[in-house]
C-alpha cells in the first residue's frame, strides 16, 4: 500500500513538473488549400485580362480623334471656310438652321408642336468644317429637346430661356473646336 501511495505521488509530481504538451492541430484540409490557390490564379488572369483590355481600349481612336483628322484633311484640300458673319465687331459667327416642326410632349389637352427657327452664335474657332460634319447631330438634339417638353414649360419666358440653355449645353457636349455661345429665335410658335 505504501508502495502504491508512492506511485500515486510520483505520478502526480511528474504531471505537476512536466509542462503540458500543446494541442496538436488536426490534419489541414488539401480540398482548401487547393481552392484557394485556385482562386488566387483564376483573379490574377482576370486582372490580366481587364488590364490588356483597358490598355487595348485606350489605343483605339476616338470620335473626336476621327473628326479632328477629318476637318484637317478638308483644311488641306482649300482654304479654311469659316460660319456665316454678319458682324466682326461681335465675339463670334453667327449660322441660322432650318426651320423645326416638331410634336411636344403629351399634356392634358390636346396634341401640340412647335414651329422654331433658330440662329446659333459659335465662338469664334468654330469651324463650318466642323458645324457640316455636326449638323444632323445638332438638328436630332435639337429635336429631342423639344420632344421632351411639355406647352406649358415654353409657354413661359423662363421656360424659353432654359430650353436655350439646354440646347447650347447639349450641342457643346459634342462640338471639339468652336462652341455654342448663344441660341437665338428667329420664330417661335406652339400651336
Amino acid at each position: 500500500m505504501a508502495d502504491d501511495k508512492a506511485k500515486d505521488t510520483k505520478e502526480t509530481e511528474d504531471k505537476k513538473a512536466a509542462p503540458a504538451a500543446p494541442a496538436q492541430p488536426g490534419p489541414k484540409n488539401p480540398l482548401v488549400t487547393v481552392l484557394l490557390v485556385l482562386n488566387i490564379l483564376v483573379m490574377g488572369g482576370m486582372s490580366y485580362m481587364q488590364f490588356n483590355y483597358m490598355k487595348q481600349q485606350a489605343s483605339e481612336p476616338t470620335v473626336r480623334d476621327i473628326i479632328k483628322q477629318e476637318m484637317k484633311a478638308d483644311g488641306d484640300a482649300g482654304a479654311e471656310e469659316e460660319l456665316v458673319k454678319t458682324d466682326t465687331s461681335t465675339d463670334g459667327k453667327l449660322l441660322q438652321l432650318e426651320g423645326f416642326t416638331v410634336n411636344l410632349a403629351k399634356s392634358d389637352g390636346p396634341r401640340r408642336f412647335v414651329r422654331l427657327n433658330t440662329v446659333l452664335k459659335f465662338s469664334n474657332e468654330s469651324k463650318e468644317t466642323e458645324f457640316t460634319a455636326r449638323q444632323p447631330q445638332i438638328r436630332d438634339t435639337i429635336i429631342s429637346i423639344l420632344n421632351s417638353k411639355r406647352p406649358e414649360d415654353l409657354l413661359k419666358r423662363e421656360g424659353k430661356t432654359y430650353l436655350k440653355e439646354e440646347i447650347k449645353a447639349a450641342i457643346n457636349s459634342f462640338l471639339i473646336d468652336g462652341e455654342v455661345t448663344d441660341v437665338f429665335y428667329v420664330g417661335f410658335q406652339i400651336n
